[in-house]
């Protein structure tokens, strides 16, 4: 099969002066992963979910506290994207995203501008075809996991210290409720016109006096928790679903990582990465 059999076209573009506001609302308005940023009818780069939530990992980003239209989108995009030609395999395709850790590459004859191919084309496409293989032989063990009342803050720093992408989210009683990856970070963790990192306001009580009802007294801004963000956990397999049963609920459920379970404990985490490996 080859990259123009599966690829998406036409692809949406943007300046590489416009914001990285309009790159969110353009991802958001269409469903897609990636906005391909073009100069004078050139391709100058490519910016991601991943570009944005990828940045919120590393320490104090300069534009992480300036306001998101403010930052021109240039300052995060990946440039000189690698690309492919569409009459190339499938197969060429994966082992560039691999190899490269990337999720989408941009399809080009000479100067023009095809489409692009992406994680989600290929998981599709392995999604159709048998294999024997099982989920708990390509999962990620002992995926990091996080509390569902911990800050913004705690989340992103446990992803650098983990080198991770995807965290599970648990109640009081340590059921996973939730899972976290970089998207959902690049959608809700950017600064606001003010250059404030999000908040939310809550309702704050006190006792009028010793015994008395509570009464509402003021609101207070505190910090986005890790529930606030948090993706429903879409499925959880068993360790000896096929991999085909994990590409299938990406697929379905549009989302990039699935918990693995042993008797009924969570033991791992399944990315779209792994599955692409498997091939």
């Amino acid at each position: 099969m080859k990259v123009s059999d599966i690829m998406t076209s036409p692809v949406h573009v943007m300046g590489p002066d416009e914001p990285v506001s309009h790159a969110r609302n353009l991802m958001l308005r269409h469903k897609i992963s990636t906005i391909v940023v073009v100069e004078n009818d050139k391709m100058v780069g490519i910016v991601t979910k991943s570009d944005l939530g990828r940045r919120l990992a590393q320490a104090e980003p300069m534009w992480r506290r300036r306001p998101i239209d403010k930052v021109p989108v240039k300052m995060i995009m990946t440039e000189e994207p690698v690309t492919i030609y569409p009459e190339a395999s499938v197969s060429q395709a994966t082992a560039l995203m691999v190899d490269n850790d990337i999720n989408n590459i941009p399809v080009v004859n000479k100067d023009s501008l095809l489409g692009i191919i992406t994680r989600v084309d290929v998981v599709r496409c392995m999604s159709e075809l048998p294999t024997d293989k099982k989920v708990g032989e390509i999962m990620t063990n002992d995926p990091v996991f996080v509390h569902r009342h911990h800050t913004v803050n705690h989340v992103v720093d446990e992803m650098e210290s983990n080198n991770v992408s995807k965290l599970i989210v648990t109640d009081d009683s340590g059921e996973a409720v939730g899972i976290i990856t970089t998207r959902e970070l690049a959608l809700h963790v950017l600064a606001n016109n003010q250059g404030e990192l999000p908040s939310k306001n809550i309702k704050m009580a006190r006792k009028p006096q010793a015994g008395g009802e509570k009464v509402y007294r003021y609101v207070k801004a505190v910090p986005l928790v890790a529930e606030d963000m948090m993706a429903e956990i879409a499925s959880i397999l068993d360790i000896n679903d096929p991999i085909t049963e994990a590409a299938k609920v990406m697929i379905d459920k549009n989302v990039t990582g699935i918990p693995i379970a042993e008797n009924d404990e969570i033991v791992g985490i399944v990315s779209r990465t792994d599955v692409m490996k498997a091939a």
